[in-house]
């Protein structure tokens, strides 16, 4: 069952008729709910008939790969994921519904639009969440991330793959070891890096930065 729907049922049990006058149930004041109390935004959409977050985030792919769109158009549904996919859940949810492929597919774009915003939504996904961060690891990302940081002849395309290389590798070694290792030789540490020191992955992270902005656009 969609958790919004679940939700939405929990909530019209516990505000029942029947449970109000369960003799059983809590007294306490505070325990009580007043209309609409306890819903989150899924289950409000629910109620209301409005599409969930996924299936916002769904069409926004469909948008994204779309043949018979602008990239104006496209643009716009890819900035409607990019905000959909802040709230962890929602870029946790990336996996189940098969948006990694297709958005790491995008990384490879001839538009330079898209690589900066299929860059971008990476970054946004994976920070501070490291089931995300699995994720992008996973599909394959990492190489061509790297790649477009300091290959890509659009400096805001190279800017956005270090956001998301930057957001990848914090607090998780395999990703750290991954782009360590796609590095040119010149700018490979000379060391395993600590994940967790913030130091030293800021220390790298700089030298990608510095590499990047010596690309000519």
């Amino acid at each position: 069952m969609d958790p919004g729907m679940n939700q939405l049922l929990k909530w019209s049990i516990e505000n029942s008729d029947v449970t109000r006058n369960d003799p059983t149930a809590s007294t306490d004041p505070k325990a009580e709910r007043t209309s609409g109390q306890g819903l989150n935004a899924e289950a409000i959409k629910a109620l209301m008939g409005g599409p969930s977050d996924a299936e916002l985030m769904k069409q926004s792919m469909a948008a994204i790969e779309s043949p018979d769109l602008s990239l104006d158009q496209k643009l716009v549904a890819f900035d409607n994921l990019e905000q959909l996919i802040e709230t962890v859940d929602n870029a946790n949810n990336m996996q189940p519904l098969g948006l990694w492929t297709p958005l790491k597919d995008q990384l490879t774009s001839d538009q330079a639009d898209m690589r900066r915003m299929a860059a971008w939504c990476m970054g946004t996904a994976v920070q501070n969440n490291q089931q995300s961060q699995e994720r992008l690891l996973v599909v394959g990302a990492i190489p061509i991330l790297v790649k477009l940081a300091l290959q890509d002849s659009d400096s805001q395309v190279r800017r956005k793959a270090v956001y998301a290389i930057s957001s990848e590798v914090r607090n998780y070694s395999p990703a750290l070891n991954v782009v360590a290792q796609e590095l040119p030789e010149d700018l490979r540490p000379s060391r395993s890096l600590d994940a967790g020191d913030m130091e030293e992955v800021d220390t790298l992270i700089d030298a990608i930065k510095e590499a990047s902005s010596k690309k000519m656009s």
